[in-house]
């Protein structure tokens, strides 16, 4: 029998409450929709050849994906129905649909190699998933074990986003499209440790100049969107690394793998 106190954690690493055997809750679900609603706008938007409105929808559900689990905590509507739609639609939104945006774009004038780009990208995302929802209870909740699906997914159709902006042929595009994508697939399943930003707490009270830093922030968001929005990416799709190699370097583990006294089959995780 399934146990009712097992703590729900959604893909952003929050912790949305204990299961529940039964219950649809529609105002959690509604975001789940329309985040994967943002993933098939975006593939529609590619096969018209639409690629900017089609990372657009990317960036949208990824935004949406990150409001469902905390409306399901603050009106205590969580459920386990809501926990596996929302990992379905993160592997529509941020699996399939970069995947297949990429190779619309691009990857489809590499011949074979632009297709195993995207279909790499398209099962690390899996993989990636399901590891997540295995290790939901041993993994360092300040961390993510790999990069995280909605920042790959941000990379790849960051990518597309900004190419209009250098005056770039798409021709000329496919080999770098190639390796962004391989570089986001095959980060999603390695064990380097990405900060969650789950000891954030946003209830509490800040300095007047936090306040300040984010209105900074969003006015130089709004300078050049995809610019910016692809360099914040970039950034933290390389913080890992070096957060990796600065533990090695000072002898700190780099595992984010917890230790389970409840089962110690689980040790084999830290290797």
């Amino acid at each position: 029998m399934e146990d009712v106190n097992t703590p729900v954690i959604d893909e952003q690493g929050a912790v949305l409450g204990k299961k529940r055997r039964k219950g649809i809750y529609i105002l959690p679900n509604l975001f789940t929709l329309a985040a994967l609603f943002g993933g098939f706008y975006a593939v529609v938007m590619a096969i018209n050849g639409r690629f900017d409105q089609a990372a657009i929808g990317i960036f949208c559900a990824m935004i949406l994906d990150s409001l469902d689990g905390r409306v399901a905590r603050m009106t205590n509507t969580q459920s386990a129905f809501g926990e596996q739609m929302d990992s379905l639609s993160d592997m529509v939104s941020f699996g399939a649909a970069p995947a297949l945006i990429a190779y619309v774009w691009a990857l489809k004038g590499l011949g074979r190699w632009g297709w195993i780009a995207a279909f790499v990208y398209c099962a690390c995302a899996a993989l990636r998933l399901a590891r997540f929802n295995v290790n939901t209870a041993v993994v360092d909740k300040r961390y993510f074990q790999g990069l995280p699906s909605p920042a790959a997914a941000a990379l790849v159709a960051g990518f597309i986003w900004v190419a209009p902006d250098f005056g770039f042929s798409v021709v000329n595009l496919a080999w770098p499209m190639f390796f962004v994508a391989l570089y986001s697939g095959l980060t999603m399943v390695t064990n380097v440790p990405f900060y969650s930003f789950k000891d954030v707490h946003v209830k509490r009270s800040v300095p007047f100049v936090v306040i300040v830093m984010i209105a900074i922030g969003i006015a130089v968001i709004n300078i050049d969107p995809p610019i910016v929005m692809f360099s914040i990416f970039v950034i933290y799709g390389l913080s890992g690394y070096v957060l990796y190699f600065w533990r090695k370097a000072k002898g700190i583990p780099t595992s984010v793998i917890s230790t389970s006294k409840d089962e110690p089959e689980e040790a084999g995780l830290h290797k």
